[in-house]
């Protein structure tokens, strides 16, 4: 038993910690930005108000993570972020295909737990900062689960924090609003009336318990659902995260105005759910239940912290190269009007590029505070560059740029501007790019690696010619193209397999980006119409044309319904098809037609479908495209960009073998193997569910053996792009051996890049 006599005052029990880095904040920023610190020898004291980890994406607001895929309704191909945000999403997607909240929160703690260089503290918010000079020294959070004060202590600080409260309390420059279109000479930038900043969502879950249920509603329930003009737009179907435009607090501040808009959000939620069940205008919600309400709203925009460069709606849309470019984005930008659900207006104004943008080092740390990184959707951009920069997995990007930049601060006794200024960039980019982080235009150059020492051979290489293959037919009802990567020079003829239902014309083009790396097919090389009769036949494309670089090209084929056109079930890394189609959900109808003062372009979308859908056009050609040789395992490139990137075997090669020697002995101590996890499926993490747990282009089972053909490592379970190998007992030999298996027999095996270190590189 305790005991104490009655005092004036007690004090709080107080713990003082001290780290190489301090970040607050345990979103996805927060948490790619600890990781990556962690991973690379930085001890990181992890602060999180919240119970669980994930920010938004977490099981207390449920909503999906996306970054520049958008759903896969846009021409970013091939565009998911990778390092460890690819790894979370790939890791939640065999383990958690349903999008269930709760293990993505499991997943997210397990990861963090699993790095012993991080001190993870949950609900405890910073609430107080100690600074000497232009320079945070300290911070003090309080954990409501077991009143400790802590001070927290270290010389590198991250605001992750989503609000950035950290560089609020210090004094870092901050806007908090709209720019004037002014400016930055931005088309995008709203008026007064659709208002100045972007409100809070509350979502809510409905479940199916088979038997009819009642509801009645609260008291503040909104009791008049015709105040929200978009209501008639409710859908019993449609219950939670769809209902994103359920938003409120754009006139309010989203600081201060939290609870406030909660409350608001409570009252529009329960009076949604007692229209759907009430109205007797939907009586398919006759047995849902309401199974879950957010206790805390997800909040889009609050202040956004001022750095060296503020990235605007020009760098977006024209793809501005940075040389100090550590990241890339490419969601749309996407802006909602400040009234919410009250607004007349529509839930949003989406405008796309035509590609990803690239941003800069100097919009990542303060201008003022000079040992403060910030992170996530707190960084330095414009209110409307923020549109396309506040998601998710773009935030989580940020976050690892962050995490790794602290290396370099601590190794070489920096402070973050300092990483620019003295000339650690290109180091910086470099560390990034082999830790899976692709940064447009950086390819990837180690000294250290074994590899490009060895002589290379391969048991074989698949000599693509297409695909010939016919397994079904589907109707040309909208227009399609079949994307392939084409080498520098004379086009092959394509040969491709029609079923025309009877005498038709037949129209095709040949386009490619007029930039590259895009995948808006936005350059028109050649078009044909051919009179075709009816029945099945092969129809010789020959656009007499060449290539003055090596770019993916676009076959197109024109909608019309008398024609079916040939697919097959093959598929290969860096090839697919896609389709001038709709996707409502990123604003995408087809064609983009914004007003001419908008300041964005006007283009078509050609978009995959999703898994099972997605199969190739069997389209064969006779000249074959020497694409997927063993030079791409050490070009620098660890995805499909101009071209795939990637060595792939020859599907009737049974046991795909890479062989690395050297004339003399090597001592090897680990071996980074990245393989192809397909960056092109978005992997949304909660609610949507995945046609499968491991992408089909995957390598499962390898192999690796030494000279004397002994096996040193070995693996029969992999669904992950990036494996990295060390070995208890570094080996010492003139030989390296790599036996893989084909993913299946419709899709043969491709490995990015080998790399191998005679010491821990990580």
């Amino acid at each position: 038993m305790k005991k104490e006599q009655a005092s004036a005052k007690r004090d709080l029990t107080k713990i003082n910690l001290t780290a190489d880095l301090i970040v607050a904040g345990g979103g996805l920023s927060g948490v790619c930005a600890a990781i990556t610190a962690a991973r690379q020898g930085i001890k990181v004291l992890l602060v999180q108000d919240r119970p669980v980890l994930g920010g938004n994406s977490s099981s207390e607001v449920r909503l999906w993570i996306l970054g520049a895929t958008s759903h896969m309704g846009n021409n970013n191909r091939w565009a998911r972020e990778g390092g460890v945000i690819d790894e979370i999403l790939v890791e939640n997607t065999y383990r958690n295909p349903e999008g269930n909240p709760l293990i993505l929160d499991m997943i997210l703690l397990d990861k963090v737990t699993q790095e012993k260089n991080i001190q993870l503290l949950l609900n405890t918010a910073v609430f107080e900062v100690d600074k000497e000079g232009d320079q945070i020294k300290s911070i003090t959070a309080f954990c409501s689960q077991n009143s400790t004060l802590y001070q927290l202590q270290a010389p590198l600080f991250c605001d992750a924090t989503g609000d950035g409260i950290v560089g609020f309390l210090a004094g870092a420059a901050f806007r908090m609003g709209a720019e004037s279109k002014d400016e930055f000479d931005e088309g995008m930038a709203p008026t007064a009336e659709y208002g100045e900043l972007l409100g809070h969502s509350l979502y809510f879950y409905s479940k199916d318990t088979g038997r009819p249920v009642k509801f009645t509603p609260p008291d503040f329930a909104l009791s008049d659902i015709t105040e929200i003009p978009r209501f008639r737009q409710f859908n019993a179907n449609e219950f939670g995260c769809k209902l994103w435009w359920v938003e409120y607090g754009g006139r309010l501040d989203t600081v201060h105005d939290t609870e406030k808009i909660k409350w608001e959000l409570w009252k529009v939620v329960y009076g949604i759910w007692n229209h759907i069940k009430n109205s007797g205008e939907f009586p398919e919600a006759e047995n849902l239940t309401l199974e879950w309400v957010g206790t805390i709203p997800g909040k889009r925009e609050s202040r956004r912290f001022e750095g060296d460069y503020m990235l605007s709606q020009k760098d977006l849309i024209e793809q501005r190269s940075h040389e100090d470019a550590v990241a890339f984005g490419g969601w749309s930008i996407d802006l909602h009007p400040a009234d919410g659900v009250y607004s007349e207006r529509p839930g949003c104004n989406q405008w796309h590029g035509k590609g990803i943008f690239e941003i800069p080092y100097r919009t990542l740390y303060s201008k003022n505070i000079s040992n403060l990184f910030i992170a996530g959707r707190i960084i330095s951009v414009s209110h409307v560059a923020f549109g396309a920069t506040r998601v998710m997995a773009t935030c989580a990007y940020i976050g690892q740029s962050i995490g790794m930049a602290t290396v370099l601060c601590k190794e070489e006794g920096l402070l973050p501007r300092e990483v620019l200024t003295k000339g650690y960039i290109q180091q910086l980019q470099q560390k990034l790019s082999l830790n899976g982080q692709y940064i447009p235009g950086v390819n990837i150059q180690d000294q250290l690696d074994l590899i490009p020492q060895s002589e290379i051979s391969v048991s074989s290489t698949l000599n693509f010619r297409g695909f010939d293959r016919v397994d079904l037919w589907k109707s040309l009802t909208t227009a399609s193209a079949q994307l392939f990567p084409i080498l520098k020079g004379e086009l092959p003829v394509f040969n491709i397999a029609v079923n025309a239902l009877k005498p038709t014309t037949f129209k095709t083009s040949l386009r490619i980006s007029e930039r590259a790396g895009n995948f808006t097919p936005d350059q028109v090389l050649a078009t044909k119409e051919i009179e075709i009769q009816a029945g099945e036949q092969t129809i010789n494309l020959d656009f007499g044309v060449a290539l003055p670089e090596a770019s993916y090209v676009f076959i197109v084929f024109d909608a019309n319904d008398d024609v079916q056109l040939g697919f097959t079930e093959e598929r290969v890394t860096g090839v697919l098809s896609v389709f001038n189609s709709i996707n409502k959900a990123v604003s995408n109808f087809g064609k983009q037609t914004p007003p001419a003062d908008a300041g964005v372009d006007e283009f078509e979308f050609w978009c995959p479908q999703r898994r099972p859908q997605g199969q190739n056009l069997a389209i064969s050609f006779a000249m074959p495209q020497p694409i997927f040789e063993k030079s791409n395992l050490t070009n620098g490139i660890d995805r499909p960009v101009s071209q795939p990137n990637a060595w792939v075997a020859d599907p009737r090669d049974f046991s795909p073998t890479l062989n690395f020697e050297w004339d003399e002995e090597k001592k090897i101590k680990q071996i980074d193997l990245w393989f192809d996890a397909d960056f092109d499926h978005p992997m949304e993490s909660v609610l949507m569910g995945h046609p499968e747990t491991v992408m089909p282009f995957c390598v499962r089972k390898y192999v690796v053996k030494d000279q004397f053909g002994n096996v040193v490592f070995e693996k029969d379970d992999n669904f992950q792009t990036h494996q990295r190998i060390i070995l208890d007992e570094a080996m010492v030999t003139k030989k390296l051996t790599i036996e893989i298996e084909h993913p299946s027999e419709l899709v043969p095996a491709a490995i990015f890049a080998v790399r191998c270190y005679s010491e821990i590189k990580l």
